[in-house]
This record gives structure tokens, C-alpha cells and sequence, in this order.
């Protein structure tokens, strides 16, 4: 703010006659000098590179522009064996409209025949540069991962334009696209970041590190500290010959960057075996990201292979990505019933009041990854619920059947599952077929992404025959989801 002329005589240090022409002419010049540094300073910001404006504070004069797809470039690792079948998992989420990227393999695969057109949907292939200077000591393990760590230095190098954030997975990491892009708007991509998860298992986390993305998970380096890393990769993988992964490699250079992983629960190596519905039913709190090592768990949807059950919950993500997994629980006082709706996925039905922090945790549906992994006290990085012995004890589960929207409300429909074992009677839920729930679609800004909340469901007023329906929302403000005596 510009003193005004009387401010500037009562000033001790520039008392001046109060009838000089000179002094009017000094003060004149003095008010046109302050208004043109201050055109000039306005001036120069606006000709200022927006990728600079992280390092002068200059509040409020830009907003950069909402992350986008565009803003992402891709490494995705594979080989030449590898690739002509795990192709139809990246196709299953890639954008080539708005995507960039490369599959990074050993040598260029066999050309294969099929329905697709490969290099429509598909991204295109990166011949990795050769590795064969590095050192690899690992006992058992494969040289090979050196090349996959270059991925990010190679992937760098391809020089493209507007970029935020390179993003780094497996032929068989499924992203959800979306979410990916809304879980990295929370983050300054101008800072030097580090994103990803550590395994589901403790022992796999034991065996490398806590704080270190696993590569399958897929995990996300910002554009600034990208380029410094690719700068320095080489000369520091001289110094972890004896690693055994391409995610241990990069983790260890960023350590000697100073830069730490932060944690995001989307992302997804699953580190176990079998069925991952108990996993899946109690997503976090988070959009989900990604899923991997999906040939080794079972069909996530009965009655269909692997890809066909992807291609059923890619639909619900088509209609709600942000609500995708996400688990809401409500009560039925009329019946004591306690229902968890993982939207887009699976509904439970537990006959009887069960209380919250009871229903939450994950449920023990699966193996882990390695038979000789020790089952006490837990192998998770996560807690975990066992299934009652008694399959009368266990809740009756209903899997998504259908979707429909009329622009405002999204209509999901679920399907009791022909897989209940118990022969006893379950009352009144045993005439119940379909559960049909309404939402409207999930709009995230970034305080809700950085301060979570589960929302509230509603059993609405109808009589429960073959369908029972409810309704999801926003809780109130000082609303709480428990059961009702």
C-alpha cells in the first residue's frame, strides 16, 4: 500500500517545505516510480513459468489447472514372453486418446493375430537399452530386473511435453484411470514425490522394505524429481548389485535423494492367494488405483473367468469410479440386520446387529503368498476378521448384477449368490433375491480426498419381499452409523 501525502510529511525522515515546487515534483515522481514497479512486477509474473511458481510465493496470481490424464506418461514393464497374453489386462484400462506411455520389453514380441488392433488400443512398444554392463548378484533371481528399474530413466528420456507425474506398473497391474489422476491432484506435482504402497504381506515387507512401493502395486514419481533421478539412476545402480527387484533399485536411489515413499492405500500389489473377496469388501477409504497379480487370486464375480469378472467391475467404474469398493453399512431395526454395500462389487447381509468396528475389517477370504510365510500373529499389513466356522454364522451375499442411471441417480443391482451353504432357515431374508441400491455419482474435491468420509446408508421404506432397497448419502454433520437398540 503507497503512503499518502500527508503520511509522507509526518514521516521524521522526510520532512519537507510545505511550499517547494521541488518537494511536489520529488513526491509526484515518487508516486509515478511506485505504481510502475508495481505494473512491472505484475507483468513479470504473468510471463512467468508456471513450473517456477512453486518457488516464489506469489499467493493467489495462479492456480494451475486441474491434473489431468494428459499430464501422465506411462512405463508399464514386460518382456517379449510375457506381453502377447498380458496385453488384454493393460487393454483393459488404457486410453490411447488420452494417454502416453510405453510397454517396455527385452525384444520386440511375436506378431499375433487377434480381434484387436493392437496399436489403436494398445500402448506402443519401447525396446529397453541394454543392461548387460550392470553388475547382479542376487541368488535366484533375475538379471532382468535391472532392466525394468531403467524403465524410469528410459521412460523419462522419451521427452515428452506438459508432463506431471510418470507412472510406473506391471503388464499386469489394472489401473483405474480416474482415480488414479484424483489420488495424484491431491499432491503438488511441482514437489518431489515418491507415491505408491508396500505389500499386503508383512513378510514380503520384512523381506525388502516397509517404505518401498512395490512395483506391481504400480506407483507414481512427480516430474521434478523424475528428471533428477533419471539424471543420477546409473551411477547409483552401480551401488545394488545385489538386490533382487526393479522396485528395490528404485526405492534405494530415491533413499539417496532423501526422498521417502508416500503411502497411498488405492494402489494394490496384492500379496496373497485365492479369493480376495474379503479384501475387496472392505476397501479403504481411498479411490481405488490399482490391483495386480490378478492370475492368482480367483475371479473377483462368480460364474465368470478372470477377465470377464474385470470387464463387469470396470462397468460400475464407468458409471461411479470414485465410489468404486467403497463400503457403506447400515441398520435394519425391524429385522436386527446389518448390511455392508461395497458399491459396484458385492452387498453382505448379516442377520444381526453387529457393531461398526466389528463389521470394518477385512475378512480372511484368502491364503498368503507363500506357504512358508508364518500365520502368527498375522501376516497382514492389515487387520483381519475370520469367518465363522458355522456357514449359517456367515453373512448372505449378494454380487452386482446390473447398473442403470437417468443422468441424476445411479440404480446398482445385486444378485444373491448361489453359493450359500447353510441348509437352516434364515427368516426373513431367505425369500430376499436382489438388492437394489441408489447413489448419485461420487464427485470428490480435494478436501474430501484428503480428509475421507464414509457415507450413510438408508433402508428404504418398502416391503421386503425379493428386493430390498436402499439409499446412500452424506452423512449429517454430526451424524454416526451404529445400530439401534
Amino acid at each position: 500500500m503507497i503512503p499518502d501525502l500527508v503520511s509522507l510529511r509526518e514521516m521524521s525522515f522526510f520532512q519537507l517545505p510545505s511550499k517547494s515546487p521541488t518537494s511536489y515534483r520529488l513526491i509526484n515522481l515518487l508516486l509515478i516510480s511506485s505504481c510502475l514497479c508495481i505494473i512491472y512486477l505484475f507483468v513479470s509474473i504473468s510471463l512467468v513459468r508456471p513450473s517456477t511458481l512453486s518457488h516464489v510465493w506469489v499467493p493467489s496470481l495462479y492456480v494451475s489447472p486441474p491434473t489431468t490424464l494428459d499430464h501422465l506418461v506411462f512405463g508399464i514393464a514386460s518382456t517379449a514372453q510375457s506381453w502377447p497374453n498380458r496385453k488384454e489386462y493393460v487393454r483393459l484400462w488404457w486410453k490411447p486418446q488420452s494417454m502416453r506411455g510405453c510397454v517396455f520389453v527385452d525384444s520386440m514380441p511375436p506378431t499375433t493375430v487377434d480381434k484387436h488392433n493392437d496399436s489403436s488400443t494398445l500402448p506402443p512398444i519401447c525396446i529397453s537399452e541394454d543392461t548387460s554392463h550392470f553388475r547382479y548378484t542376487y541368488r535366484g533371481g533375475l538379471r532382468s530386473a535391472i532392466r525394468v528399474a531403467r524403465a524410469v530413466s528410459e521412460t523419462v528420456s522419451l521427452n515428452h511435453t506438459g508432463v506431471r507425474w510418470f507412472v510406473f506398473g506391471d503388464d499386469d497391474t489394472v489401473f483405474f484411470p480416474e482415480n488414479l489422476v484424483k489420488t495424484l491432484s491431491k499432491y503438488d506435482h511441482n514437489l518431489w514425490y515418491y507415491i505408491g504402497t508396500n505389500s499386503e504381506s508383512s513378510k514380503q515387507n520384512s523381506l525388502f522394505s516397509f517404505e518401498m512401493a512395490f512395483g506391481g502395486g504400480g506407483f507414481a514419481i512427480s516430474y521434478p524429481l523424475a528428471r533428477v533421478l533419471a539424471k543420477v539412476f546409473d551411477s547409483c545402480l552401480v551401488r545394488y548389485p545385489h538386490l533382487y527387484g526393479s522396485d528395490a533399485r528404485i526405492f534405494s536411489c530415491l533413499a539417496e535423494l532423501g526422498v521417502g515413499l508416500t503411502h497411498e492405500p488405492g494402489f494394490h500389489q496384492v500379496d496373497f492367494r485365492g479369493d480376495a473377496f474379503g479384501l475387496l469388501a472392505a476397501h479403504p477409504l481411498r479411490p481405488l488405483v490399482s490391483l495386480h497379480h490378478l492370475n492368482y487370486i480367483d475371479p473377483i464375480f462368480p460364474n465368470m473367468n478372470s477377465k470377464q469378472a474385470l470387464e463387469h467391475l470396470l462397468e460400475a467404474v464407468k458409471f461411479d469410479p470414485a465410489r468404486i469398493l467403497q463400503q457403506t453399512v447400515c441398520y435394519d431395526r425391524w429385522f436386527s440386520w446389518t448390511i455392508s454395500v461395497s458399491w459396484g462389487y458385492a452387498v453382505q447381509l448379516f442377520e444381526r446387529d453387529i457393531l461398526l468396528p466389528d463389521v470394518l475389517p477385512v475378512q480372511h477370504t484368502f491364503t498368503v503368498w507363500n506357504k512358508r510365510e508364518t500365520i502368527t500373529p498375522s501376516p497382514y499389513m492389515f487387520d483381519t476378521r475370520e469367518l465363522p466356522e458355522d456357514p449359517c454364522r456367515r453373512p448372505t451375499l449378494f454380487f452386482l448384477e446390473s447398473l442403470s442411471s437417468n443422468g441424476q441417480v445411479i440404480r446398482s443391482n445385486y444378485r444373491r449368490s448361489i453359493s450359500d451353504k447353510c441348509l437352516e432357515s434364515k427368516g426373513a431374508s431367505k425369500k430376499l433375491e436382489k438388492i437394489r441400491v441408489f447413489s448419485k455419482k461420487l464427485k470428490l474435491d480435494i478436501r474430501q480426498l484428503q480428509a475421507p468420509r464414509r457415507h450413510c446408508c438408508d433402508i428404504l421404506p418398502s416391503s421386503v419381499g425379493e428386493v430390498l432397497e436402499i439409499g446412500i448419502r452424506e452423512c449429517g454433520e454430526e451424524e454416526m452409523i451404529f445400530m439401534h437398540a
